[in-house]
């Protein structure tokens, strides 16, 4: 066998012992781990309901809706958009809701999300509860 053609033996199988080695699987899921670092957080029906009821006693009019355009890209799974005014939801909800460590609720135009705090992706958006 010549120098180069073992080389690239050498080079094709060690590729292929490392691509079984990948945590993810063909679909680019990640497999196996920790069940709990991959459930999906989101508002309860409680919770939901709870939100619906403060907002309802705690009109706020002085609020606009976003524009079309921004108010579009709220949507699960897509970071907030940067530069978004924001601001974080009373501490009513905050202690109805019992939310794990490092994610927020917040109040972005007249919509409500749950947003992870350290990658501001969005986990769950309420609609016009802001009023």
């Amino acid at each position: 066998m010549r120098p180069t053609s073992r080389s690239l033996t050498i080079c094709f199988a060690t590729v292929l012992a490392l691509a079984g080695l990948s945590p993810l699987d063909a679909a680019g899921q990640r497999r196996g781990g920790d069940p709990a670092s991959t459930s999906e957080v989101t508002f309860s029906i409680d919770v939901r309901a709870a939100i619906g009821e403060f907002y309802s006693a705690h009109p706020s009019p002085a609020l606009q809706p976003l524009p079309p355009g921004i108010r579009k890209k709220l949507q699960r799974g897509k970071p907030l958009p940067p530069g978004i005014a924001k601001r974080v939801a009373p501490p009513e909800l905050r202690n109805a809701a019992s939310l794990p460590d490092g994610y927020e609720i917040v109040e972005v135009g007249l919509d409500v999300l749950l947003v992870e705090v350290a990658t501001n992706l969005i986990h769950d958006v309420l609609m016009d509860v802001v009023r």
